[in-house]
């Protein structure tokens, strides 16, 4: 068994023990309740909220604004599985949010010791998850997990159980898929399919590439065999969507961030996650563009403030995030 294999089953069993802690009347709350093999919980569709961790204590008011930081529409297709890295945001950014934490966040460092947050001012009212990006002239804007909007830019990109950050679609299209003659790309960034352009999303005016040469030490004149965003489109496109602007670029104040689970051994040296990381952080002209820390490092810091001590007893029994 491999070492992200081990992990994962781990992980899954643990939330298999949370489900008969919390909701032992499995039938009411999961479908497929009972456990086959290593597939997760997954909440019923009119159960997903329960999937986000919320204070017991919590006001009703407090308990809506917990749940509209994320809208139902904005949820991702996995959201109710409890391998949800979407779901473990809200928990804990969404918390942080509504009832005032998120300056413990400015207090740390990332996992080269830089500050975690930058020069972001960071409140409850410029605090975003599932922050829709518009500059990058996408025809279908897609979201960031988490952005810090102000002077200072933050995209953060959350994972928990994924095997590695996310790879460009258009490498991944299938035959019998309606844009495949067009748009299918063979990974390399190069000239295909009669496009003018080397990029298949360039050539539908994703701005990309008009915005890497000045952020990376990739060209957009010359072919690259792999395209450089094939398997790191996911943290390149972060950088882009914390560096520009309406206005162009704003590179002395932006970083993107990604969060990890310390341990998933695809974000330890050698995994596919760590791998795309060093890549495009050695890639940039200035690497503190983008930047690493684990949620354990976060959790660490609000473990022993009164305020939050029900969220990291959850957040331990859940997911197993002991920091003590």
């Amino acid at each position: 068994m491999s070492r992200y294999s081990d992990y994962r089953d781990k992980l899954v069993q643990r939330f298999w023990e949370y489900q008969q802690e919390r909701f032992p009347d499995r039938e009411r709350f999961f479908e497929r309740p009972a456990m086959p093999g290593t597939r997760p919980p997954v909440f019923l569709k009119e159960k997903a909220a329960l999937n986000v961790l919320m204070n017991p204590d919590a006001a009703p008011d407090e308990e809506r604004r917990l749940l509209e930081a994320i809208p139902d529409r904005e949820r991702h297709r996995w959201f109710r599985s409890m391998t949800s890295s979407q779901a473990l945001a809200q928990s804990i950014l969404g918390n942080l949010k509504i009832y005032d934490g998120l300056r413990h966040l400015t207090e740390l460092t990332d996992d080269g010791g830089l500050p975690l947050l930058g020069g972001a001012e960071i409140s409850s009212d410029n605090l975003i998850l599932e922050y829709s990006v518009d500059q990058l002239g996408e025809p279908r804007p897609t979201s960031v997990d988490c952005f810090v909007k102000g002077r200072y830019q933050v995209a953060i990109e959350c994972k928990l159980s994924e095997s590695e950050v996310g790879a460009c679609s258009r490498p991944r299209l299938r035959k019998q898929d309606s844009n495949y003659e067009r748009d299918f790309c063979d990974g390399t960034y190069s000239c295909q399919r009669s496009r003018v352009s080397r990029c298949s999303l360039t050539e539908l005016g994703v701005l990309y590439w008009e915005y890497v040469p000045e952020v990376f030490k990739w060209r957009n004149d010359v072919d690259h065999r792999p395209c450089p965003l094939h398997r790191n489109y996911q943290l390149v496109r972060n950088v882009l969507a914390a560096c520009v602007r309406a206005d162009g670029l704003s590179i002395g104040e932006c970083h993107a961030l990604l969060i990890y689970d310390e341990r998933n051994p695809a974000f330890q040296e050698g995994g596919k996650g760590f791998k795309a990381f060093k890549e495009v952080r050695e890639a940039l002209y200035e690497p503190a563009l983008l930047r690493k820390c684990s949620w354990q490092r976060i959790v660490r810091d609000i473990v022993d403030r009164d305020d939050f001590q029900w969220l990291t007893d959850e957040l331990a029994l859940k997911y197993g995030f002991t920091c003590r």
